[in-house]
């Protein structure tokens, strides 16, 4: 199958946001990929340090998903990108993922586990997180486990999805740029593809805030399409027949002596 992961920055304008995302997935649809992947809070970016995103925020059947939908089905591609979700809490949505088929049929909604209280910022201020259960979805003959930037940093999801059948890892982002930031993206991403022996797809945000470098990891964490800094768009092959020749040559998933049980 083939995936495209794009690359680009959000604003605060919704309206922008959804315009810049009709033009591309249309742009990525002309390479004919089953996926499109898109960054993390490409429907709104993330409010400033004390700020809210919670009025930007929109229920599964808003104005963000309805786009999503509209052009999966006119480019005939399936879709993942994130949006803030409403939530029980009404000043704290969910950071969510939305797996949208090239039919229009939502295919799944992972909302992010593990928040960004780190490096001095506190996501949990703004957000709820998820319920802790893997995501799984099926694109093209293949499965997808998501998960969303600081996710990266817990091994123990990237296992649990592999355990749940994913044969690959989808990992939108705005990733921020800091002091070794970058190196700890491309050597995470790169991590949890070798460790699981599974393709990492990972699509993010980039510009002032963001570090970008999106890409595309086989099973042997070799990078095999990436998209630098700028805005852009990155195409990659992946093929069932090299994930299965990788887990026959290093079966480290069948070796495993010690297991983690979920909280």
């Amino acid at each position: 199958m083939k995936i495209a992961v794009v690359q680009t920055a959000s604003s605060y304008d919704k309206a922008a946001n959804r315009e810049l995302v009709t033009r591309v997935v249309a742009d990525a649809a002309r390479e004919r990929p089953d996926l499109v992947v898109l960054p993390e809070a490409i429907m709104s970016d993330f409010a400033l340090e004390g700020g809210s995103v919670a009025e930007a925020a929109e229920a599964l059947d808003g104005e963000f998903v309805a786009t999503l939908r509209k052009s999966a089905v006119e480019h005939g591609v399936a879709i993942v990108a994130g949006m803030f979700e409403r939530s029980c809490d009404q000043h704290r949505p969910y950071n969510t993922l939305l797996a949208v088929g090239a039919d229009g049929s939502l295919l799944g909604a992972y909302r992010k586990i593990h928040l960004y209280d780190a490096f001095g910022y506190k996501e949990s201020d703004q957000l709820t997180s998820g319920d802790v259960a893997p995501v799984v979805v099926s694109v093209g003959g293949m499965s997808f486990g998501l998960m969303t930037c600081y996710d990266l940093r817990f091994p123990e999801l990237s296992r649990a999805l592999v355990d749940a059948g994913a044969e690959g890892l989808v990992v939108p982002a705005a990733w921020v740029r800091g002091p070794l930031k970058e190196h700890h993206w491309t050597t995470l991403l790169t991590a949890r593809a070798v460790e699981n022996t599974c393709y990492v797809v990972a699509a993010a945000q980039n510009g002032k805030k963001y570090c970008g470098l999106s890409q595309v990891i086989d099973p042997q964490g070799v990078t095999i399409a990436s998209a630098g800094e700028a805005d852009g768009q990155a195409f990659a092959e992946l093929s069932g027949d090299r994930l299965a020749d990788v887990r026959h040559r290093n079966p480290s998933l069948k070796n495993r002596r010690y297991t983690v049980t979920p909280r």
